[in-house]
């Protein structure tokens, strides 16, 4: 009995929660549909939260996978940098024997 005294105080005259009540007074109206309001914000935002909250999970693993990928790729690329170094000198190598090869020839024929 108290408790429907406090809330009659508070909010009017609510029929849902007190059965003397005929009608919902616009104060009571007002004060329910903040209410509601509330809730359902608290809701959304809730939903809002979460969902960030997942998107920004899946793209902190996402430039996690491409920074690992990026390291990899670096490294690819320095490993076929030294590839190539070690071709152009085996190259530099053999062109160096073939020009003292015909250099000895030359002498030869002469």
């Amino acid at each position: 009995m108290i408790l429907e005294l406090v809330v009659q105080a508070i909010w009017g005259c609510l029929p849902e929660l007190a059965s003397g009540c005929i009608d919902m007074t616009n104060s009571s109206s007002t004060y329910f549909s903040i209410a509601i309001g509330a809730v359902i914000g608290s809701v959304i935002s809730w939903w809002v939260y979460n969902r960030q909250k997942k998107t920004s999970k899946v793209q902190d693993r996402t430039l996690q996978k491409l920074e690992l990928l990026d390291e990899r790729h670096e490294k690819l690329l320095n490993r076929i940098q030294q590839i190539e170094q070690h071709h152009q000198n085996t190259l530099d190598a053999i062109l160096k024997l073939e020009k003292k090869l015909a250099e000895t020839i030359k002498k030869d024929r002469d």
